[in-house]
């Protein structure tokens, strides 16, 4: 499986976050070994938003927001959950999508949905901060399906923040059972 081309994650956030929608995440565990799931919702952070991490300037966090697009951000909540997010925009702009759901084939619906919940399926931790999600041999990838299907995509408010949640910058795939909220 090939990873999209940076050239898809450098481009605005708010148009990145929607397009990442039946896309599939490929965490490898070893040459034979990995597990995947298709991404089913979405939620952007840009620059400008109160929100985001990188509001207040680049710091040790955030600092892999500011780098190239097509790197993850992963970062530690609550003390107890990780969240992914897949940095956007080109260098020195600071823009990332936060993956909120994943629905994986055969599972359970609710197994990953949610971005604790889908961190937790995929065993991801700060171990996968900033890894390069373009090149082909990294441990984390985004891919395209052969054969996505036809889905609708609902554009609604955040959930889960205090700032910013009325910006209607979160996406997912309407018929989904593993979105986290509907």
């Amino acid at each position: 499986m090939k990873p999209l081309k940076r050239s898809f994650f450098e481009r605005p956030t708010l148009k990145v976050a929607p397009e990442l929608l039946g896309k599939t995440i490929l965490l490898r565990q070893s040459r034979q070994k990995h597990k995947a799931g298709i991404i089913v919702e979405v939620e952007a952070y840009t620059k400008d938003d109160p929100a985001c991490h990188a509001a207040r300037g680049k710091t040790t966090r955030n600092e892999v927001m500011f780098g190239p697009g097509g790197f993850s951000y992963v970062y530690f909540i609550y003390g107890m959950y990780h969240c992914l997010n897949f940095v956007t925009e080109k260098k020195e702009i600071p823009g990332a999508v936060l993956i909120r759901a994943l629905e994986i084939p055969n599972e359970d619906p609710g197994i990953a949905s949610g971005p604790g919940k889908l961190c937790k399926y995929l065993k991801i931790t700060k171990e996968h901060n900033a890894t390069d999600c373009c090149n082909e041999d990294s441990m984390l990838i985004v891919t395209d399906n052969k054969s996505p299907g036809h889905f609708i995509i609902i554009q609604s408010a955040r959930v889960g923040i205090s700032k910013a949640a009325e910006y209607p910058w979160r996406w997912y795939i309407k018929d989904s059972c593993s979105v986290s909220k509907k």
